[in-house]
């Protein structure tokens, strides 16, 4: 009888704002239910609404740069003068437990993550043109024209990083999108090296 001690994979998402990618994700979610975030480390305040190690573990700087010195992120990056990062351990421990964890991070981060796992799955989603980008950036109507014009000049720098990528997700319509990404990570169980475990007893007779 086969044994299923399967582990979880590391899952990286990367993608322009505005791309749609925490739609496609949570799509993902509901039809892969081993799927899971590692709650990320920030020096921010807590928004109200939220609590201490349910949306974040919420750190002083000193703590954070002290896990820094440690060593103990996976990655970790400084946005709007504060600190984000995933740690190494809290990884760990979800991929054990047979969990497959999400990491929804910059291209910054992503290549942090494929340097310190080479075999974490790399995803980059784009959207169906750059004009469509543009279209539901200003759609969302939350932010100025000079904003909006940043992001799409940071969305260009980004996609030279596309080719550092496993694979490429066009956000056209949500609903494919993520039977992609579903299928990536199908494809991801079925490889030798993630099922080597169910036959070691066989191979060794």
């Amino acid at each position: 009888m086969l044994k299923n001690t399967k582990k979880g994979q590391l899952i990286v998402i990367s993608g322009p704002s505005g791309v749609g990618k925490s739609t496609v994700i949570s799509e993902v979610r509901r039809e892969r239910k081993s799927l899971t975030f590692s709650i990320s480390y920030t020096t921010r305040k807590p928004r109200q609404g939220e609590e201490n190690h349910v949306q974040y573990h919420f750190l002083d700087r000193a703590e954070f740069e002290q896990m820094i010195a440690d060593g103990q992120f996976l990655e970790y990056a400084v946005y709007e003068n504060n600190y984000y990062g995933t740690a190494k351990q809290d990884v760990e421990n979800l991929i054990t437990a047979g969990y497959d964890v999400l990491l929804d991070i910059d291209v910054q981060g992503g290549a942090s993550v494929r340097n310190a796992c080479p075999d974490s799955v790399s995803i980059f989603v784009i959207p169906p043109s750059f004009g469509e980008l543009s279209r539901r950036l200003y759609g969302r109507k939350s932010e100025t024209a000079e904003v909006i014009q940043g992001r799409l000049r940071r969305a260009r720098e980004e996609y030279k990083e596309i080719p550092n990528y496993d694979y490429l997700v066009v956000n056209d319509q949500v609903t494919k999108a993520a039977e992609e990404v579903l299928a990536i990570l199908k494809a991801q169980d079925c490889r030798v090296s993630a099922r080597l475990d169910m036959i070691k007893e066989d191979i060794s007779l």
